[in-house]
């Protein structure tokens, strides 16, 4: 009797431990940490490169809708005016530039301009379904940029995506971000996520 207690209890010392290091390996296996903090740098209000636009000229013989979109460079060009700068203002800033560049080049001495913002984007290229721009909402976000882009394709590294804002690179982990919304962070327009392959 003593003989078979003490075969019993080593066999129940490895299945308790056994129990603990496979729990160990599950709760490993889970995303831990925290992503970056992204300063917002700037109000979203402010223009920025791949904006569309609609500037509307009215008030003048030659009234025009302009459809147009903000270059890499911040500009944009219009008719009779060429090349005028645009990343960084706001509409309404933007409107009494273009104003003042028309009258002070005395193309016109009166006229009407509004600027109206259409479509604004990010880019998500790399390892997902749908390389490509998508159109940027207040609510927009990491992990949701990426589903409107069709999701992960089965070779993305998840827990590398990088994402640029104005110059700046930032890497995330998107796993942590789909399990927890405090670390998914939001997008602004322009922002770019590029989604690496992984090795394996």
């Amino acid at each position: 009797m003593p003989a078979l207690r003490l075969l019993r209890f080593p066999a129940a010392l490895l299945a308790a431990i056994l129990i603990a290091v496979l729990a160990g390996c599950a709760t490993s296996s889970a995303p831990t940490g925290s992503n970056p903090r992204i300063p917002e740098s700037g109000s979203v209000a402010l223009l920025r490169a791949g904006d569309s636009l609609v500037v509307a000229i009215q008030g003048v013989p030659d009234a025009s809708n302009n459809a147009v979109q903000i270059n890499d460079q911040g500009m944009i060009s219009l008719p009779l005016l060429g090349a005028v700068s645009a990343a960084g203002l706001t509409s309404s800033d933007l409107s009494q530039r273009i104003r003042e560049l028309y009258v002070s080049r005395q193309i016109y001495t009166v006229v009407d301009i509004s600027v109206a913002v259409t479509e604004r984007y990010v880019y998500v290229g790399g390892e997902v379904q749908r390389p490509g721009r998508i159109v940027w909402t207040p609510d927009l976000t990491v992990s949701k940029a990426i589903q409107a882009a069709g999701g992960f394709t089965l070779y993305a590294r998840e827990a590398a995506v990088n994402l640029v804002r104005e110059q700046n690179a930032y890497q995330f982990n998107a796993a942590l971000a789909q399990r927890n919304p405090a670390e998914d962070a939001r997008l602004l327009p322009g922002d770019s996520l590029q989604v690496p392959r992984s090795a394996f």
